[in-house]
């Protein structure tokens, strides 16, 4: 559904596009001057004169994207985004047209806008994904004819995919996506319009009860680990705090390279750190069972 401006906007609009499209058209030598001019000297007025003249190649391509919900204005000033970009890099030595580079920056930024600003979810990130979104209503009427105003068929969305070089997936995601638009989790639903469709989302958050007893939990088993650790000498709770607390995990070699050990001989006292964690940590109904992964 395409977006309508209100009288005041849309005698705005008008009245840019009579602007543009009122513009003389420039002659090759003379388009070429005024590139040079702005490339080599920063001549401000060249700049202008070029930009204007060819607003006309924005009123033509925004009008080809006018059906995408989106308002005529802000599609027309993102095409002279990109036709500002144009000018600031095009070359005149390399003998091409100013309309024929610039049409490309154009289209560019006002799929760019519409990709950004069509649905509050991303539509499309790939090079691929992009080329699905703005072929994919044309490619439908093609492929199903009639039949596509109930969704594509099977083979319709197989031939979709092979055309575009895409996943059916990808086809079927979009296709979703573009028969239905946004919808606020504000908006009522039911007759009597009091019931928003947020009221009937569940949380799966936990509930604050659960939070304090988690933490209560955290810091009892905190506790218990600091003490059983205390048990340790002072070589084996460096062991355990390298091998098994720390953010990155100590090879046995690097560690009895710090002891001045074999690595055989690290692993026989981890495994004994280990042991004594477990008979101090006995008495307790939870003994951190998973706090070493498997260790304990």
């Amino acid at each position: 559904m395409a977006y309508i401006d209100d009288q005041i906007t849309q005698r705005a609009n008008l009245g840019y596009i009579r602007s543009a499209m009122n513009e003389p058209l420039l002659e090759r030598e003379h388009e070429f001057d005024l590139a040079r001019r702005w490339r080599e000297k920063g001549d401000e007025k060249a700049l202008h004169e070029l930009v204007r003249s060819y607003t006309r190649l924005v009123v033509a391509a925004a009008s080809k994207f006018r059906n995408y919900g989106l308002p005529m204005g802000d599609l027309i000033q993102e095409g002279n985004i990109g036709l500002m970009q144009a000018a600031n890099r095009f070359e005149p030595d390399r003998d091409v047209r100013f309309s024929t580079y610039a049409t490309w920056w154009i289209k560019a930024s006002i799929q760019d806008y519409i990709l950004r600003n069509w649905s509050i979810v991303r539509t499309g990130t790939t090079a691929a994904q992009k080329s699905l979104f703005f072929n994919f209503r044309r490619l439908r009427a093609k492929i199903d004819g009639a039949a596509s105003e109930h969704g594509l068929t099977p083979d319709g969305r197989v031939k979709m995919a092979e055309t575009l070089g895409v996943r059916v997936q990808d086809v079927e995601d979009m296709e979703g996506r573009m028969s239905g638009g946004d919808q606020s989790l504000n908006a009522t639903i039911g007759e009597d319009g009091e019931d928003e469709h947020q009221s009937f989302l569940a949380d799966t958050r936990p509930n604050p009860e659960d939070v304090v007893i988690g933490m209560k939990d955290a810091q009892a088993r905190s506790k218990w680990l600091k003490d059983a650790l205390q048990s340790l000498s002072e070589r084996e709770r460096s062991i355990i705090y390298d091998r098994h607390l720390g953010y990155e995990t100590v090879t046995l070699e690097d560690l009895g390279k710090k002891l001045g050990v074999s690595k055989e001989r690290v692993r026989q006292l981890e495994a004994r750190a280990i042991q004594k964690l477990k008979e101090n940590l006995t008495p307790y109904k939870e003994p951190l069972i998973g706090t070493f992964g498997d260790a304990l």
